[in-house]
């Protein structure tokens, strides 16, 4: 009883905090009501910080009333003064209660967190968008590339940033400290976005491999017993790893930007490095490929030849694909039409069906950043969750510093950009 007494209270005490921080007073003593605001909101459990949500987007949003009358009225007159009084009245409330809170110590932490609780509550709760739209719509102003510091993580960085590098790594899980060791060696590099108001905690990381030339598996950047290459054979970037770090930054554009500030660093440290590429997980492969036959985007992408269903043919003869998966099936097993099959099924889901709402994230990632789709590699990841995705295929995107803007427009045209050598496939 006392405990359920205590937790509405807290949900009722950061409701009326979350009011006074909007009142006058909360505009003068704004640090002060903030601070408070943090200290409440981190005692709400989950259930409470679901019915915050819903009292942010009820209490906040503009009233449409209000909207139609300003709308009409710049829709009447079409001036300055008319659009900045509609631009007052159509931006909810909230937002000015984000920009307060934001300005407690640790408010930026916070804002970040709670848009990690909301976005939980939004997978199974409706009527919060328009909540996390404003949420999204300030952390991508104050996470602007041009505010973040970009850092090189070493073996000499501190036990706690390592800790969080093997915590939030999410492509290649990190095996320990000698794994880790060997991922910071001096062909081998990490660097993470930082922001000023959360010092110590990385947004996002890339892992570079500095090799000879194009990998095309990544057994050997992860074999933690290698050995370093030397530095005068430093020819070619891979980036063979990108990870976000906080679930609240989602939808907020980091890597990409990511990608380009650390190729541009390594051109001025190491010169001899001239190609820049990833080595890259398809991870939407195999369940696109079970999901393909009889599906309505079969019939769309079928040619006149009648390739893709000869292909799943090839491949689902002894049932779908995934069982056979489950049942042992590797490259080394693979017949000869089958791999074929495979190749080619791959080749299609990247070109043409990357720009599909279930086409791979991956993929759309880089090409939209302005990747050529460079190669399709077999056999390329051969642990469980490579088997798993994408049947341990890999693709190289290649970042050609000169036609990314170029490829960025094709494809935001719906056009794809790949190797000539992929025109045999």
């Amino acid at each position: 009883m006392f405990e359920r007494f205590t937790k509405a209270k807290s949900l009722e005490s950061a409701q009326k905090i979350a009011l006074s921080l909007l009142s006058e007073k909360g505009e003068a003593n704004a640090q002060s009501i903030a601070a408070k605001f943090v200290e409440q909101f981190q005692l709400l459990d989950k259930p409470d910080q679901l019915k915050f949500f819903e009292f942010l987007a009820h209490k906040f949003s503009p009233d449409p009333i209000d909207v139609l009358q300003a709308a009409q009225l710049y829709a009447d007159k079409y001036d300055d003064e008319s659009l900045v009084a509609l631009f007052k009245i159509v931006e909810p409330a909230r937002q000015e209660l984000l920009r307060r809170i934001n300005r407690a110590p640790n408010g930026t932490q916070t804002i970040v967190r709670m848009r990690e609780r909301l976005l939980e509550h939004t997978k199974i709760k409706s009527g919060l968008k328009a909540v996390d739209a404003d949420m999204q719509h300030l952390l991508n102003s104050w996470f602007n590339p041009g505010f973040l510091e970009l850092h090189e993580i070493t073996w000499s960085s501190s036990a706690l940033l390592l800790e969080k590098i093997i915590q939030h790594e999410s492509v290649h899980a990190i095996d320990g400290w000698d794994d880790l060791r060997r991922r910071l060696q001096p062909d081998r590099r990490c660097y993470a976005f930082f922001h000023p108001q959360l010092p110590g905690e990385p947004l996002i990381f890339v892992e570079v491999a500095l090799v000879a030339t194009i990998s095309k598996e990544v057994g050997p950047l992860l074999d933690k017993k290698s050995e370093s290459l030397d530095a005068k054979k430093f020819k070619t970037a891979i980036f063979y790893s990108i990870s976000n770090c906080q679930p609240g930054l989602r939808g907020v554009s980091l890597g990409n930007f990511l990608i380009k500030r650390v190729a541009e660093k390594i051109l001025q440290e190491i010169p001899s490095v001239k190609t820049f590429c990833t080595l890259s997980p398809v991870p939407g492969f195999n369940k696109w490929l079970d999901a393909l036959p009889g599906s309505p985007a079969l019939e769309a992408l079928e040619d006149k030849k009648g390739k893709i269903a000869q292909s799943l043919k090839v491949l689902m003869k002894e049932g779908e694909w995934s069982k056979r998966l489950s049942k042992g099936w590797t490259p080394a097993l693979a017949r000869a039409e089958e791999k074929s099959a495979l190749m080619y099924l791959c080749f299609i889901y990247l070109t043409q069906f990357v720009h599909k709402p279930s086409g791979d994230s991956v993929a759309k990632f880089h090409m939209a950043n302005g990747a050529k789709l460079h190669d399709i590699n077999w056999a390329a990841d051969l642990s469980k969750k490579g088997l798993a995705q994408s049947s341990a295929m890999m693709v190289n995107y290649l970042y050609e510093l000169s036609a990314v803007e170029d490829n960025h427009e094709k494809f935001v045209k719906k056009e794809v950009v790949f190797s000539r050598s992929l025109s045999s496939l």
